[in-house]
């Protein structure tokens, strides 16, 4: 038996829930489709459970793509204040963090909540634990999807798939495939806002420092970012690796300031004129957690006083811990990763309805399009704007 609706949505995460209640709100009929058990994990997972739902501050610069004007349609039309007025008309208590940051009181499974809630108003049917066999074009506007649960028919097909990143939280390249299928140009894959891992060397130096966290200014080629920066078993993580995650290429060194508010030379050589017989160490345990200053300190002066080290020497000292240059291993990977960076070709889309140019009625929204928010609530912003967007037209 074969099912028609006027739209189908593959994917029940934020994009796919947006687009699927705006367009029940229009009137079409509207099936979500979805090879997990239950929709939304991503979203629960968001925010360490609390969902950063967006954020104050949402530009295009926030955003990384082949085509770095093509989110500002979408951001610009439905906007992080649209979404706060539709959190706030449900009730949801949220609060303000760092960097405009806005998360959930109550948790995430609030947002999740909301979503559900409008996607039933506006007579979405959902369909959880769907396999998608194959997907084929039947004409002008016409999809079949031959699925587990059946054959199913649309003249809107939405792709909102999301992309590799957390397979554990459901994560196939599926929507690529499709991309693919239909000879759209899917622009090459890799995991961002990702952890680093170190080179073996590092590794074992730095092997004693997993929990330490720290505030530093972390930069890769021309960009900077200041945030915690949190010593892990496997290596480097925290916003301010995460972030410079989306900057580094394998083979790259990263700079990283462990005092970017402080002059570490000229707090040395103040410290040798009071405390001239203060070891080295125990100096850089006044600014820096006590083992990661153990580390840092060369070994050869760590137990030395501070008179013993002449101005060329302390100049060495602060350089090695304020201009500490490391290579990475590599990256964690997609198991740890928050978002995909790369996917469907924006060139290939229109900004406005978010439809594939060349294959009237197919639409791509969220994370499988290459666009790739930075840390702090912009890759669910984008799954807002894309989602409400496509769902204005399909």
């Amino acid at each position: 038996m074969t099912d028609t609706t006027d739209v189908i949505v593959i994917g029940a995460g934020a994009a796919g829930l947006m687009c699927a209640m705006q367009a029940g709100r229009r009137g079409r009929t509207v099936r979500v489709i979805d090879h997990a058990r239950r929709p939304g994990r991503k979203i629960l997972m968001s925010g360490g459970g609390h969902c950063n739902f967006t954020n104050e501050d949402v530009r295009a610069e926030h955003y990384l793509s082949h085509n770095p004007h093509f989110c500002k349609s979408a951001l610009s039309r439905f906007s992080q204040w649209d979404f706060i007025e539709l959190v706030r008309r449900h009730g949801i208590a949220f609060s303000r963090r760092e960097h405009g940051q806005l998360f959930c009181d109550e948790g995430s499974g609030r947002i999740l909540e909301m979503l559900l809630a409008e996607c039933r108003q506006a007579g979405v049917a959902l369909g959880m634990e769907t396999e998608i066999e194959a997907v084929s074009r039947l004409g002008e506007r016409r999809f079949a999807l031959h699925t587990n649960q059946g054959i199913y028919e649309c003249a809107s097909l939405v792709v909102a798939t999301g992309g590799l990143s957390i397979p554990g939280s459901g994560a196939s390249g599926l929507g690529f495939e499709i991309a693919r299928q239909f000879e759209i140009q899917v622009w090459p894959l890799a995991p961002g806002l990702v952890p680093l891992t170190l080179q073996p060397k590092d590794k074992e130096r730095l092997a004693d420092l997993a929990g330490i966290a720290v505030e530093a200014a972390v930069r890769c080629g021309k960009k900077q970012f200041r945030d915690p920066l949190l010593f892990t078993h496997r290596g480097l993580s925290g916003p301010a690796i995460l972030q410079i995650s989306l900057e580094w290429q394998p083979g790259q060194e990263i700079g990283i300031d462990l005092l970017p508010e402080l002059n570490l030379a000229e707090e040395l050589e103040a410290q040798r004129q009071h405390h001239p017989r203060r070891a080295l160490k125990s100096a850089l345990a006044e600014r820096l957690p006590k083992r990661l200053a153990a580390v840092m300190a060369p070994p050869e002066w760590a137990d030395i006083p501070l008179a013993r080290l002449s101005s060329a020497q302390v100049q060495q000292i602060a350089t090695g811990i304020q201009q500490w240059r490391l290579k990475p291993g590599g990256t964690e990977g997609y198991r740890t990763a928050e978002v995909t960076l790369g996917g469907v070709d924006c060139d290939a889309l229109s900004s406005k309805t978010m439809e594939a140019r060349a294959v009237p009625g197919l639409f791509f929204i969220g994370e499988v399009v290459d666009i790739t928010g930075r840390l702090g609530g912009y890759n669910l912003q984008w799954a807002w704007s894309s989602g409400w967007c496509a769902g204005q037209y399909v």
